[in-house]
């Protein structure tokens, strides 16, 4: 399995309430995630691959920030993994099928099939730590 490409500056944008950028200073905003990975140099890898999320630090403690620059975090080896209980985060992706591809490619597996939800598509799958997630779009499916 190739690296996660990290780098090494810090875990967040410099950008600043009062620079008129919130990035991850969004008061009352979800800004940062510590998901259990058993595996971190796994997991990251993992969701660089299928979301291109930006990986930081080092390759064995891996840190990322999303896709969006709002959302920061941790892939932490000494959480206990949740599975299908507690807190679900969900991800917004552009296509759902395309995404679904992404993760059978990458050994996710699939625990809820595609369903409608008024005019959105939503799924989830296990990541590799073992964690359920869920993934969303807007708009009908092709």
């Amino acid at each position: 399995m190739a690296q996660p490409t990290t780098d090494t500056s810090s875990d967040h944008d410099e950008t600043r309430p009062d620079s008129g950028q919130a990035g991850v200073f969004r008061a009352g905003g979800i800004s940062y995630l510590r998901i259990p990975a058993p595996d971190p140099r796994r997991s990251a890898a993992f969701y660089q691959a299928v979301f291109g999320w930006e990986l930081r630090g080092a390759a064995d403690d891996p840190g990322f920030q999303d896709g969006t620059g709002h959302v920061i975090g941790h892939f932490m080896r000494d959480l206990a993994v949740a599975g299908e209980a507690g807190v679900q985060p969900y991800i917004y992706v552009e296509s759902i099928d395309d995404t679904l591809e992404k993760l059978g490619a990458r050994g996710a597996e699939l625990v809820t099939e595609p369903y409608p939800e008024g005019d959105l598509w939503v799924a989830t799958f296990r990541d590799p730590g073992g964690n359920v997630i869920g993934v969303w779009q807007h708009g009908p499916r092709p």
